[in-house]
């Protein structure tokens, strides 16, 4: 848009030009053209300590004079700008030339912060706003430096005669012109304030966007807030001149300062957020540097956890008392990291391992809440869930310090997970959650050493299936076959049921004296829905999933059947066959029911090969004759996902999509891979 344009676009009611109506967008497009992008070499921190050492001082002589305060000026501070520094006199002079005795009028001052801006090309946009602040200080400076002068002082009173100053200060002058003094000088406070603001801005832009996203969006504005913060000064200089002219006719500064607080409030904003963003950055590059050669737990906790020197103490479970870090010297720690929305299962599957660990006090708990922002509410559900937590609880109401490090280093997604960390803060485990989860107490120490242990073990049913079913734990015991079943389809249940029930009580299977057992996951005893444990067995399948995959081995036997059960989820049926807790083989409900319904065909084999060899016999043979798609769903939530996978049915690595499910209730909407 061009100049013409825009002005006839942007004219009031009176036929000038509105700057206060004026979008950002329009004001950027004119002040754009302005800018020469090869910034010329300047001290601007220097100038910028001397226009603040005159301006400071400057308004508070103004506010002695007129509101009759009783401020020193030789209290206020004093800073020291480089020695070197050689001020740009003529370059001040021709600003100020551009600004004196100008006509009051808004468009007037947009003109002339548009030919400032010109004369300025070469300069960055923050030194472009000093040196016009720097050409106001000039004058405004030396007119109150004048009027503090004595009596006696000829020199000062013949300048000052000629700047006019006793005419300003002539006691009737200076009562009827109060409030435009005071308006003048509040102005003039708060272009510093802002200028202070674009400065601060511009030494925190030296860190990169990708690490501190908010200051794309501060820096973004800064030429806005240069051209609000030179166009004021205009203003305010066409306002001093009507003051020492004593003329009636004057701009009104009060929409300037209206727009400069809003920028001050905004850009305080800004650097607080960025500022916050910059101590999670070094917070993270601290904490890697640490656990490169970590030396004691609290340290590592402590940067963890809490910013600069802000500890605070921990909340012991127990008695419901704070209590110091010092607890944590020298013992292993496991680091409970959830959101607020945990259930009360998440918080049971720890309950028996602190009863356990507590006896030797060698190892501690401590829940580590991660909320994004503190609430009344969140504060408040916080309450609830420390209550029913007998182990140690960060209460830490701010991000945690290491919250990007926690994310990117530990995978942290805001599903719980557990971090085992050694008395010297090495990273034992980096999430033993569902390590924990499938095997309880049995996972102790709780190591990636334990957890591959365990995991390449054919006998996990049993740690899955247990508590789901009363005699579970003798059937196991008796090494007796069980089938562990389930699905969609209510049909194919039942159909299930009964053939599989008929080979139990075959002639041919008790007389080998084969003990079959049949055990439908998510039905009661009298054929209801138990939701509750069908969610239970499919979060246990899950979690040993992830703690298989989470770890960089190869694809074993145990690995591929656990993703084949895993991929039977959603379909209408699937089974687990295990003699005792060894997993035999899972299958898909269609060639499973397959191989029961031949078991005619099969039956004689038994006995002489025997019933686990012959039913996987048979099954692989169905399966030749079967192709049913395998599709294995993974919550993004659950941490490291496999970058692929090897199909647990034939050799191939799997096809990679992403889906969405939504279940209609909160937290429940997840994206899967």
């Amino acid at each position: 848009m061009t100049s013409n344009a825009l002005g006839s676009s942007q004219q009031s009611k009176k036929g000038g030009l509105s700057l206060f109506t004026l979008s950002e967008q329009e004001i950027l497009n004119q002040i754009y053209s302005t800018h020469v992008h090869n910034d010329e070499k300047f001290d601007v921190e220097s100038l910028f300590i001397i226009v603040e050492n005159i301006l400071k001082r400057a308004t508070v002589i103004v506010d002695n004079v007129v509101l009759g305060t009783q401020v020193t000026v030789e209290d206020l501070e004093e800073k020291t700008p480089k020695a070197s520094f050689s001020p740009p006199i003529c370059a001040l002079k021709n600003i100020s030339c551009e600004m004196q005795c100008k006509a009051p009028g808004e468009e007037i001052a947009h003109k002339t912060a548009l030919t400032i801006l010109n004369k300025l090309s070469n300069y960055s946009w923050d030194t472009k706003a000093v040196l016009t602040l720097a050409a106001f200080a000039l004058d405004y400076g030396e007119f109150w430096q004048i009027a503090q002068a004595t009596a006696s002082d000829q020199l000062a009173k013949s300048v000052g005669t000629l700047r006019r100053v006793p005419i300003l200060l002539k006691r009737p002058t200076l009562q009827k012109r109060r409030q435009s003094l005071i308006e003048l000088n509040n102005v003039i406070k708060a272009t510093l304030e802002v200028i202070e603001c674009i400065f601060e801005l511009e030494k925190l832009s030296n860190y990169d966007t990708k690490d501190v996203p908010a200051l794309s969006t501060g820096v973004e504005h800064i030429p806005v807030d240069v051209y609000w913060a030179i166009v004021t000064v205009v203003a305010s200089t066409t306002q001093f001149c009507c003051l020492i002219n004593d003329e009636n006719k004057k701009p009104e500064l009060s929409p300037f300062s209206q727009k400069l607080n809003y920028i001050v409030t905004k850009l305080k904003r800004q650097i607080t957020i960025i500022r916050q963003q910059i101590e999670v950055i070094e917070a993270y590059w601290k904490l890697v540097k640490v656990f490169r050669t970590p030396t004691e737990i609290m340290e590592i906790f402590k940067g963890l956890i809490y910013t600069k020197d802000n500890v605070q103490p921990l909340i012991d479970g127990s008695t419901k008392k704070p209590v110091s870090i010092e607890v944590l010297k020298r013992k292993n720690v496991l680091l409970f990291i959830s959101s607020l929305d945990i259930s009360d299962d998440d918080i049971s599957i720890l309950r028996p391992i602190h009863d356990t660990i507590k006896k030797e006090d060698q190892y501690k708990i401590i829940w580590i809440p991660i909320v994004d922002e503190w609430t009344e509410d969140s504060k408040k559900k916080f309450e609830i869930l420390r209550s029913k937590m007998p182990w140690y609880v960060v209460q830490y109401y701010s991000p945690i310090a290491g919250i990007r490090f926690v994310k990117e280093k530990w995978n942290f997604t805001g599903k719980p997970s557990v971090v085992v960390l050694n008395p010297q803060g090495k990273v034992e485990c980096d999430n033993a959650f569902h390590m924990i989860r499938v095997w309880g107490i049995k996972a102790f120490p709780f190591t990636v050493t334990r957890e591959e242990t365990l995991t390449t073990s054919r006998e996990w049913i049993g740690s899955i299936g247990a508590g789901i079913h009363p005699h579970i734990e003798n059937w196991i015991k008796d090494q007796k076959y069980i089938f562990f079943y389930g699905g969609k389809d209510n049909e194919w249940i039942q159909q299930f049921t009964k053939r599989a029930t008929a080979i139990a009580n075959d002639p041919v299977i008790k007389e080998a004296k084969i003990s079959i057992e049949l055990l439908c996951i998510g039905k009661g005893s009298k054929g209801e829905d138990n939701l509750g444990i069908l969610g239970r067995f499919w979060t246990g399948i899950e979690s040993l999933f992830i703690s298989k995959s989470q770890r960089k081995t190869d694809t074993d036997a145990v690995a591929l059947e656990i993703q084949k059960l895993l991929s039977f989820k959603n379909e209408s049926g699937w089974v687990v066959l295990s003699k005792g807790s060894t997993v035999v083989l899972s299958g898909h409900g269609t060639t499973i029911l397959k191989v029961l319904e031949d078991f005619d065909k099969w039956k004689e084999v038994v006995r002489e090969k025997g019933f686990e060899f012959t039913f996987k016999e048979y099954h692989n043979k169905v399966l030749h004759t079967a192709h049913i798609c395998c599709r294995i769903d993974i919550p993004k939530a659950s941490g490291k996902i496999p970058e692929n996978m090897k199909c647990p049915d034939c050799p191939r690595v799997m096809e990679t999509y992403i889906s969405f499910k939504c279940c209609h209730i909160d937290g429940a909407a997840n994206g899967f891979h």
